[in-house]
């Protein structure tokens, strides 16, 4: 059982349904990715796990009960809509928020430094927010959110309006966090960060979901058992039957570089598509063929979300 568990789920604005019959079921101490494109109903799922609004109907448990208010104290949310109260201090912004997260004035304060020390934005204690770039004001969110060291982590769109070191900086701590213990809900669109970050995922189209699971066995599942094959030699490499096809061969100077297609036979044979590859390997070796690099094609989840986003819709 998962530390937040989302069963089947609906959701309906009027005659709108922003969730049908969604059920979500997120790992302690992962990093879950949930995915969709805009107003596929990940924003109204977030919101509903934070208590801000209700299910038509369905459930939402916390550690294996029906969560509670009370549950929220140990969530931490950073919604896609950034906000902070821009005529105030952001020393006094951070620690107002972390202290109605239920921390003491003196915790609060000790674990900010902390964090405004690691983020490199102490000298900023005493400014005002709206003095503020938007990728220090969103480092200060970042750390409002986490702070109080909640057990279930919610991140929508951590990295937008970040510069590429300031986005590895956060990708750093977030992975951190999940090795210290912590739970996290990661909704983005950049499928780059889900395929470093992501244990498992979840993509929901059109409010409902398409595909759960984990990111390297998805990727395997839309995979077309393609393997690139890099060779030296002056012949070039031959198909064989019931193992293996070539879809293409490009020649540079003896310096080969094919496609193969594991055949349907090899892969009923082997009883896998790992094992398949492994009776291409063995039959190029014994054929002589001097191989240099050798590796299988599997789609990136950018492709995997385009297609079953494009298919749905």
């Amino acid at each position: 059982m998962g530390l937040i568990e989302i069963r089947d789920v609906c959701k309906s604005f009027g005659e709108k349904i922003a969730l049908d019959h969604v059920s979500i079921d997120v790992p302690q101490g992962k990093i879950y990715g949930l995915l969709g494109p805009n107003g596929a109903g990940k924003t109204t799922a977030i919101r509903i796990v934070n208590r801000i609004t209700i299910p038509t109907s369905g459930e939402v448990f916390f550690e294996g009960r029906r969560i509670t208010d009370s549950d929220v104290a140990r969530i931490g949310y950073l919604p896609e809509e950034r906000g902070l109260y821009r005529k105030m201090e952001v020393g006094d912004q951070a620690l107002y928020l972390a202290l109605l997260k239920g921390m003491s004035a003196r915790d609060a304060t000790r674990e900010l430094k902390q964090w405004f020390v690691r983020f490199g934005i102490q000298d900023w204690w005493k400014k005002k927010v709206e003095e503020l770039s938007k990728g220090m004001a969103q480092k200060v969110q970042f750390i409002t959110t986490v702070v109080h060291k909640p057990s279930l982590m919610i991140l929508d769109e951590p990295f937008s309006g970040f510069d590429p070191v300031n986005a590895e900086l956060i990708r750093s701590e977030i992975l951190r966090l999940r090795d210290e213990g912590a739970t996290i809900i990661l909704s983005t669109h950049n499928m780059e960060s889900v395929e470093e970050l992501c244990d498992e995922i979840t993509l929901i189209n059109r409010s409902k979901v398409v595909i759960s699971g984990g990111v390297d066995e998805i990727r395997r599942r839309y995979g077309n058992n393609h393997i690139e094959l890099i060779y030296t030699g002056s012949t070039p490499v031959q198909a064989v039957e019931g193992v293996f096809s070539v879809l293409s061969d490009d020649d540079n100077a003896g310096r080969h570089t094919a496609v193969l297609a594991v055949e349907p036979a090899a892969v009923a044979a082997a009883g896998s598509a790992a094992g398949a590859t492994g009776t291409v390997l063995r039959t190029l070796l014994e054929q002589g063929i001097a191989v240099n690099s050798f590796r299988e094609l599997i789609p990136r989840m950018n492709d995997i979300f385009i297609k079953l986003v494009t298919e749905g819709a």
